[in-house]
């Protein structure tokens, strides 16, 4: 997912996402764990996809608390 589509999204919304993409995560650790995981890159890509997404969510809360 990129930036476009996460900005779109409210706070609730991010904060699903991050869970979501830390499950996957997990999961594909488990999956180097078991020696099942092929392209290790993954990894890489869903840790970068959860600072993302975790980026944008602090950087909503902020102008949610600022616009008070």
């Amino acid at each position: 997912m990129n930036t476009t589509e996460l900005r779109q999204k409210d706070i609730a919304g991010l904060k699903t996402e991050v869970k979501e993409l830390q499950k996957a995560h997990f999961g594909l650790r488990m999956q180097k764990a078991t020696q099942q995981l092929n392209n290790t890159a993954t990894l890489r890509l869903a840790r970068r996809a959860i600072a993302r997404a975790k980026t944008i969510l602090v950087e909503k809360q902020n102008a949610a608390t600022s616009a008070k």
